[in-house]
């Protein structure tokens, strides 16, 4: 396994969300148009998707050079991400770029709530190194994300299916990501009971 390295919080949250805000920007900027390749008409959703997905490995590559590793969840989003993107182009179809955020958000889910049934916190084994927290602690909280990623799964299948293409855009670059962040912030602060102090150890 490589030796984990330290980098620049600031780098690394540039590199984590830099390629979703640059997808939201080339989408403004390309909406409106229609690009002929290969004989192919395609929509300007199509081609910001396009260009997403060099956009996001690219970082995740420097992320890689930077830090030495990428966690399970970096790994998989990228594979949700160059597959259904190369769904996308090949069948021109944009439904398949959508589908992919609640196939993700569905994914963890259930992972999750796999691990609650054989009675363990996958979640524990990922985070608890940098946020050390009893075993009740760990499995509140796993039961509780479980059903907030199935929350945002079903959201994202009725925010793209009723909504208009520029709305979806807008609530999966900002609204899943923003409401995800605020409902760890609100947990976490109130299993701080569970919490493990350092000094105690």
């Amino acid at each position: 396994m490589a030796e984990k390295k330290d980098i620049n919080p600031f780098l690394k949250q540039v590199l984590e969300l830099g390629p979703p805000l640059a997808f939201f920007f080339i989408y403004l900027r390309l909406r409106d148009d229609n690009f002929v390749i290969g004989g192919i008409e395609y929509s300007g959703f199509i081609v910001a998707t396009i260009l997403f997905v060099p956009l996001m490995l690219a970082a995740m590559g420097i992320l890689w050079y930077l830090t030495g590793q990428l966690s399970r969840m970096q790994i998989f989003t990228a594979f949700m991400v160059i597959f259904f993107g190369g769904l996308t182009a090949w069948f021109n179809d944009e439904r398949f770029f959508k589908m992919k955020t609640t196939l993700v958000y569905g994914f963890f889910s259930a992972i999750l709530g796999i691990g609650l049934l054989q009675g363990k916190s996958y979640l524990a084994y990922v985070m608890n190194e940098m946020l050390p927290m009893r075993d009740e602690g760990w499995m509140i909280l796993t039961r509780r994300l479980a059903a907030c990623f199935a929350v945002l799964a079903v959201a994202n299948e009725l925010v793209w299916r009723t909504l208009s293409t520029d709305l979806w855009v807008k609530i999966e670059t900002f609204g899943f990501p923003i409401a995800l962040m605020g409902f760890l912030m609100v947990q976490f602060n109130m299993l701080q009971s569970y919490m493990d102090d350092p000094d105690e150890q």
